[in-house]
């Protein structure tokens, strides 16, 4: 470049790469299609195609187990979204496990070591055209806090993928204390900018950066993954957990959505980790999935209801207006009854000790129920719980078919909230606290 110049760079996708099938040599087509490589030139090759020549393709119908294969953490789940960490340290949707641009019927695995898969095809144009060029594997990501879909590096060979600045000064002579730029996810974006996504241009290349190519330089994209110790939000857990807290709040106006079995089911799973007396499991949920069975236990909820207003000797307007409350559970297009179970409990004989006994399984029971609203609310799902179960325990057991040693403790309406719920003011802790 001559003194004075404006720094620039061109790129451009490479146009007629033939339709990419398994065992292909990646090198040898990008070579036949570009053949005016330089030295110096860096090549952005989209992962798709490299899946593809190594094999990588799976039936679409065992999309969530290749899904599992791939993942070696659940980082967030959205209903039947997963943003997992994959085997290549990846933290993405579906550990890219994608079905877009693939035959019908099939979907793709990312290329099982995607710095090698750039080293192959790096030295593969080295070998074909005497080239020295760097080699970046592309994915599409998104990213947190940010909308939208770029394209990211996910392999490298022959590129300087980190430019770390520290140590030097900005314009004003400022010290760079932190400065490290992500070279290689700046150049597999520009290339997205001209590859597109169904175009069929699966390949760009970058001229007029040779400063990054560099053939020495054998890290990879692997360098960019930052490792667990440096990771601020890798698990978030204290600040998860309490916002999780904060968003359970009792809804009461549902939509029409149907609710996702496998959340309520996690759910369960997160509410029997409470803590319960003797190494027991005083908990069991039982799973109104079907209007039918859903509106069998509430008409006789409410006729048992009834009956005991009448008793007390209420009018029929105060009767009606009292039964109306119920009416949460008529709207959830979900319910859950969470019932007590003594199993393993100890006998002694002594009301005393035996009253408590059953106060700290009923503790446990309600911590088991906290956890599972909690959960609930991480799932996006609004919850109501409901006492009316506890007044007609009977009724329940017999309609639902429950053993005797069942207790129902009230009932948990599920579903989507109609409405964002009212900004509720903090309490000051120190209102709820005596020091000794």
């Amino acid at each position: 470049m001559s003194a004075g110049a404006a720094p620039s760079y061109r790129v451009w996708a490479l146009p007629g790469m033939p339709e990419v099938r398994a065992g292909d040599d990646l090198a040898k087509l990008i070579a036949s299609t570009g053949p005016g490589l330089v030295d110096g030139d860096v090549l952005l090759v989209t992962s798709k195609i490299v899946s593809k020549a190594e094999g990588r393709i799976v039936e679409a119908t065992d999309r969530e187990a290749a899904i599992d294969a791939e993942t070696v953490r659940v980082v967030a789940r959205r209903g039947t979204l997963r943003i997992v960490e994959n085997r290549q340290g990846l933290v993405m949707a579906a550990a890219g496990v994608d079905a877009s641009n693939t035959p019908a019927g099939t979907v793709l695995l990312l290329p099982e070591d995607p710095d090698a898969s750039a080293r192959a095809i790096r030295d593969g144009l080295r070998d074909t055209l005497g080239v020295e060029v760097g080699v970046v594997v592309t994915d599409t990501f998104g990213r947190p806090w940010r909308n939208g879909l770029t394209d990211v590096a996910i392999g490298a060979a022959g590129v300087r993928v980190l430019d770390d600045l520290r140590g030097g000064t900005d314009a004003y002579g400022n010290p760079l204390s932190a400065t490290v730029v992500a070279t290689a996810d700046e150049l597999a974006s520009a290339g997205d900018l001209v590859k597109g996504k169904a175009d069929g241009l699966p390949v760009a290349v970058v001229r007029g950066l040779g400063h990054v190519v560099d053939p020495a330089d054998a890290g990879g994209a692997r360098a960019m993954v930052r490792v667990a110790a440096d990771d601020m939000f890798r698990l978030g857990t204290s600040e998860a957990v309490r916002e999780a807290v904060t968003l359970r709040r009792t809804v009461r106006e549902f939509t029409d959505d149907p609710v996702d079995p496998g959340a309520v089911r996690r759910a369960v799973a997160a509410a029997v980790t409470a803590p319960a007396p003797h190494h027991t499991t005083p908990w069991r949920f039982v799973l109104l999935e079907s209007e039918e069975s859903r509106t069998r236990l509430l008409d006789a909820m409410r006729d048992a209801w009834i009956a005991d207003l009448r008793r007390d000797g209420r009018s029929e307007e105060s009767v009606a207006k009292r039964v109306r409350r119920g009416d949460v559970l008529r709207r959830a297009p979900y319910l859950v009854v969470p019932c007590l179970v003594m199993d393993g409990s100890h006998a002694y004989g002594d009301e005393r000790r035996d009253t408590a006994e059953r106060e700290m399984f009923v503790v446990a029971a309600g911590a088991g129920i906290q956890n599972f609203l909690v959960a609930l609310a991480g799932e996006r799902l609004g919850s109501a719980w409901v006492s009316s179960t506890m007044f007609c325990r009977s009724v329940v057991r017999e309609v639902l078919e429950l053993p005797e040693s069942w207790d129902p403790l009230g009932a948990v309406a599920v579903g989507r909230a109609a409405a964002e719920p009212a900004a509720r003011p903090g309490r000051d802790a120190e209102g709820f606290i005596e020091v000794r």
